[in-house]
């Protein structure tokens, strides 16, 4: 690995907009720590933040954009709309609050957070992101925890894919069958929770910790790799400034068709760790 700031690959996004592939999350972080780590990041070399109406941050995001001096069109910056604001003016008005907080014209990528099937208003916000892209609010649109039966839905009724689909994806919950519907559609996969939300025994599996010592890495890193050698976009996230600098540097980290195959046996029918989207109220 270099010793200067990693070179994160990017993917292209429908549209011709692109996205790096390794970004920072800011998810259960507080305002004023946001700010913080947010302008760690930027420092770091990350290009792509990801934030959400609902993380209560998107204000201290937009103080560290600004802070860093950072050309804004060298960033990508997403955010999120909120489940309770899914009807077409709610979302419209939700969007347009999230840019003021954000202190910023756009947004690269504004994502419905929850399908929420039981409020039945998923189709509605969609139909809101696309009259947002249309204005120039917001220069890709996606949808983020949507069941396989919603997403596919959306498509029917609008005629319009989502540029990409974040999801709880880890190597515990690879998500297969979700993702076989985004190759048809063109739709990237991106992962949130990539190292198992902390709550697995993820990076002390021997098949990761191994792989991790034949590369000089950490096991964080070597998960990290793996989603970006299955063309996956993610987001870590980490209040401490040593790993949101370790993480960055996966993305030099390549590992070998066997190393990836082995990470892929890892999958477990029972991976989840997060809600389940298709049963998700609120």
């Amino acid at each position: 690995m270099s010793a200067g700031k990693p070179a994160v690959p990017s993917l292209e996004l429908a549209g011709g907009h692109s996205i790096p592939q390794l970004g920072y999350g800011v998810f259960k972080v507080e305002n004023d720590v946001a700010a913080d780590v947010t302008l760690t990041a930027l420092e770091a070399g990350y290009r792509h933040l990801d934030t959400a109406k609902v993380y209560g941050n998107e204000e201290g995001v937009g103080r560290a954009i600004r802070t860093s001096g950072v050309p804004r069109e060298e960033l990508f910056v997403t955010t999120k709309l909120w489940n309770d604001a899914q009807a077409f003016d709610d979302a419209i008005a939700a969007c347009e609050a999230s840019l003021e907080r954000l202190g910023l014209d756009y947004v690269d990528l504004y994502l419905v957070h929850w399908a929420v099937p039981s409020q039945g208003q998923y189709v509605e916000a969609w139909k809101a992101l696309i009259e947002l892209q249309q204005r120039g609010l917001v220069r890709a649109i996606g949808v983020s925890n949507y069941p396989a039966e919603q997403l596919q839905e959306i498509i029917e009724t609008t005629g319009v894919a989502p540029a990409i689909h974040q999801i709880e994806l880890h190597p515990y919950f690879q998500q297969r069958e979700l993702r076989e519907i985004h190759a048809q559609h063109g739709i990237l996969t991106e992962a949130w929770g990539p190292l198992g939300q902390g709550k697995s025994d993820l990076l002390e599996n021997p098949v990761v910790t191994g792989i991790a010592e034949a590369h000089g890495a950490s096991p964080a890193q070597v998960v990290l790799a793996w989603h970006l050698a299955h063309s996956i976009v993610t987001i870590p996230k980490s209040v401490t400034p040593s790993r949101i600098v370790e993480n960055l540097a996966a993305a030099e980290l390549e590992l070998t068709a066997d190393e990836v195959a082995a990470i892929d046996d890892l999958d477990r029918p029972d991976g989840r760790g997060g809600a389940d989207p298709a049963t998700k109220t609120s």
